[in-house]
């Protein structure tokens, strides 16, 4: 038994009312060549319909012909009224996702400002290239044998705990967010052949609270030197050439006896402050001493033929020193007026 339709009144407008709903449902141009294509191409049900013309008995195909050829074209009127609406709505809708406003006035973009911070560390990044030194870098995730066992840090040391220092999970590959830069210091040792004169800058991170004087996150910048014949007067004439450089001709050091597992004789380093608000004073800046020999042998250098001194200070800690900066919050919250009291620098 054949599954073809039969041409009758009821079959023909059955076909043409489901095309016609079909393509008065279409919301697209896409949607509606669909529905073109399901009601109108060679496996819709009127041109099926058409095709059993050819089957039908002379007397019986003019008013069969034209039954179907009617419905046929009130399909195709309704596919053209509605592609002509659908094309109209989408140009419509393009234009105006695209409509300029010529009339509009223009806005005026605000002028940013570099961040004062990033502004210092590349002030005393160029101050050290002009006294010839380079400037080294590392990664700030990074191994703790870099961090502290070539620094001559004991396993009990109190810096290697978790309440000091954010370790990576899991804590059996020992990754941790660097402490200082110090690390850069024994991978330049590591890479670069005696004399080394460097300067390694970077972002550090402690477990300190977020606070005025303390971030858990900022900028250090750290030198060594290791040649020979170096000597602690070495280190303070430098550190006296830097303070004046970054805090005017007035500036000068001071060193106070400390410890630090990775210099032997270490000190604290204070800073004369002649712009101070309040008065001039001493302001303890940071820490500085003579490479320990530990650190030259993890570093495979002799100390019985070089030494070296070693100094690190904060940069956020020297912009408060130098622009009477009250609060260090102020450094880490983005606001955007902070740097432009700094002005725009390019």
């Amino acid at each position: 038994m054949s599954d073809e339709p039969t041409i009758t009144q009821e079959s023909v407008d059955a076909a043409a009312d489901d095309a016609l709903a079909a393509i008065a449902a279409a919301t697209s141009t896409a949607e509606l060549k669909a529905a073109r294509a399901a009601h109108t191409g060679e496996a819709s049900a009127l041109a099926r319909l058409n095709a059993q013309l050819r089957n039908v008995p002379n007397d019986q195909k003019a008013a069969l012909g034209k039954l179907v050829g009617q419905a046929r074209g009130r399909v195709g009127q309704a596919l053209a009224a509605r592609e002509e609406a659908l094309a109209e709505a989408e140009a419509a809708a393009q234009l105006e996702a695209e409509r300029i406003d010529i009339t509009a006035v223009a806005p005026r973009a605000r002028v940013g400002a570099r961040h004062p911070v990033s502004l210092l560390q590349e002030e005393i990044a160029d101050l050290f290239v002009g006294m010839g030194w380079e400037i080294a870098e590392g990664p700030e995730l990074e191994h703790e044998w870099f961090n502290f066992d070539a620094l001559n840090f004991d396993l009990d040391h109190p810096a290697r705990q978790m309440q000091d220092t954010f370790f990576v999970d899991p804590v059996e590959r020992h990754l941790v967010l660097r402490t200082h830069t110090s690390p850069v210091q024994v991978r330049s040792m590591l890479e670069r052949e005696v004399p080394i004169y460097v300067l390694c800058p970077g972002r550090v991170y402690r477990t300190d609270e977020f606070d005025a004087t303390h971030l858990p996150a900022f900028v250090q910048f750290e030198g060594l030197v290791v040649d020979k014949g170096i000597s602690m007067a070495n280190l303070k004439g430098t550190l006296d050439h830097v303070a004046r450089q970054l805090f005017g001709p007035e500036a000068k050091t001071r060193f106070r006896t400390n410890y630090f597992p990775f210099t032997e004789p270490s000190a604290e380093l204070d800073l004369w402050h002649p712009t101070f608000k309040g008065g001039a004073r001493w302001i303890e800046w940071g820490g500085c001493g003579m490479v320990n020999p530990n650190v030259l042998r993890a570093a495979g250098i002799d100390p019985e033929v070089y030494s070296g001194f070693a100094f690190g200070m904060g940069v956020e800690r020297a912009l408060m020193f130098r622009s009477d900066v009250q609060d260090m919050r102020d450094m880490a919250e983005g606001d955007v007026r902070f740097s432009e009291q700094f002005g725009m620098v390019v």
